[in-house]
C-alpha cells in the first residue's frame, strides 16, 4: 500500500511543470530587508525558497549576509550590482560575490540617454566583453546582463538587444531574462528564450498587470507587477521554454507594495502547472 501511495504521489509530481520552490530576487522584499534583514530572510524561508539573486547589500557587509543566509540553508546564486560598479569596482564586487556564495554578477540596465541607441549599445558590448572576461578569468564568476525593456529598439533584422546578445562573448558574457521587460516592449519572451537559449542562466518571472500597454521607456509602476498567471504574460509557455534552454535559477521578482501577500499565490500558480 504505501510504494502505491509513493508511486502515485511521484506520477503526480512529475505531471508538473514546474515542482520545485523557485527562487527570489531581494528587490522583491527591498522595503523589509531595509529595515530587518534576518528577519526577512524568515519570510523568504517560510515561502519555501533557498534561492535568492541579492540586488543590494542593504547596508550590511556579505559577510553578515553570507552568515544569515547560511543559518536559514539559503544560497546566493547571483549578485546584482550597477553598470558603474561593474566598471568601477570590478575587484570590490567580485569580492562581494565571492563572499555571498555567488555564481554570477549581473547588471541590470545601461547607462543611456532619451533612446537607446547604436552607440549605446556598442560601448555595452565592448564593456561587457572587457569585465566580463576579467570576472570570469581572475575570479571565477559569470556576468549576466538583465535586459530593462529599453534595447528593444529596431536594427537592421532584429533589435539593439539582439546585437547585444550577437556580439557578447558567450564564454564572459550571459544573461538573465526579466520576462516583464522583454514583454513590456512588445516582445515574446518565448522567442528569446528560443532563438537564443544556451545564453541564458537565469530568468526573472513576474507577470504584468490586464490592460497596461507597453513601451521602450524601461519604466511601469511597480504596483503594475501582479500575482503571476493573473496577468498578460503567457507564465506557463515562458517556464516550458526555459526548461528547453536549460535554465537553472527561476526568481520571482515581484516590485509591488504587495509583495508580501502576492509571493505566495504567485508560488502556488506556478506550483500548480500541469507539463
Amino acid at each position: 500500500m504505501l510504494l502505491v501511495l509513493c508511486t502515485a504521489a511521484y506520477a503526480q509530481k512529475s505531471d508538473l511543470l514546474f515542482p520545485e520552490s523557485p527562487g527570489i530576487v531581494s528587490y522583491t522584499y527591498r522595503t523589509y530587508f531595509q529595515k530587518d534583514v534576518p528577519g526577512t530572510l524568515d519570510i523568504v524561508k517560510n515561502n519555501g525558497i533557498t534561492d535568492i539573486e541579492f540586488s543590494n547589500l542593504f547596508s550590511k557587509t556579505p559577510e553578515e549576509l553570507r552568515k544569515w543566509i547560511d543559518e536559514r540553508g539559503i544560497k546566493c546564486s547571483s549578485y546584482g550590482v550597477s553598470y558603474d560598479d561593474l566598471v568601477n569596482k570590478t575587484a570590490e564586487v567580485a569580492a562581494a560575490a565571492k563572499t555571498l556564495g555567488a555564481q554570477y554578477v549581473r547588471v541590470a540596465g545601461i547607462p543611456h540617454k532619451g533612446t537607446f541607441t547604436l552607440e549605446n549599445a556598442q560601448k555595452a558590448v565592448d564593456d561587457f566583453n572587457k569585465y566580463g572576461k576579467i570576472l570570469k578569468d581572475q575570479y571565477g564568476l559569470t556576468f549576466i546582463y538583465h535586459n530593462h525593456g529599453f534595447e528593444y529598439q529596431p536594427y537592421e533584422d532584429g533589435t539593439l538587444y539582439d546585437y547585444i546578445v550577437k556580439n557578447t562573448d558567450p564564454k564572459y558574457v550571459s544573461f538573465e531574462l526579466d520576462v516583464l521587460w522583454a514583454f513590456f516592449p512588445g516582445q515574446d519572451p518565448v522567442h528569446f528564450l528560443t532563438k537564443y537559449g544556451k545564453r541564458y542562466k537565469a530568468l526573472h518571472l513576474k507577470d504584468l498587470r490586464k490592460g497596461i500597454s507597453g513601451n521602450m521607456s524601461g519604466g511601469t509602476s511597480q504596483d503594475n507587477d501582479v500575482i503571476l498567471g493573473t496577468g498578460q504574460i503567457d507564465i506557463p509557455g515562458v517556464i516550458k521554454a526555459a526548461r528547453k534552454a536549460g535554465i537553472k535559477h527561476y526568481y520571482i521578482e515581484d516590485e509591488s507594495s504587495a509583495s508580501l501577500t502576492q509571493v505566495p499565490e504567485s508560488i502556488k500558480y506556478i506550483n500548480s502547472l500541469k507539463k
